[in-house]
């Protein structure tokens, strides 16, 4: 076989060795809590796992889970965020933010 042939296949197949699939997003053990305004029950996420749309009035968002809460601006988690930490919270903009799982 042709040397750069050879070459090609080796570089092929080193690359498919280093294609290592993610592993599943888990639930977070416990509950993402999410205050309004004071006429309004708390919004209560329990395990949560994936992206959630915060309530339009949301204020302040509170991590009860064992896991990094990532808040967004945008509506589907797809911009970077502030990372609240188990045990802490934040306040959060008024309108269509949203949170997933870290």
């Amino acid at each position: 076989m042709n040397r750069l042939v050879i070459a090609a296949l080796s570089a092929a197949a080193a690359g498919a060795l280093l294609v290592v699939p993610s592993p599943p997003a888990e639930a977070a053990a416990g509950s993402v809590v999410v205050f309004s305004t004071e006429f309004q029950r708390l919004d209560t996420y329990r395990n949560p796992e994936g992206c959630h749309k915060l309530p339009i009035a949301a204020h302040v968002l509170i991590n009860q889970t064992s896991s990094g809460v990532v808040v967004h601006g945008d509506p589907f988690c797809l911009t970077p965020g502030l990372t609240v930490n188990p045990g802490y919270g934040s306040h959060v903009q008024p309108g269509s933010g949203s949170f997933s799982v870290s």
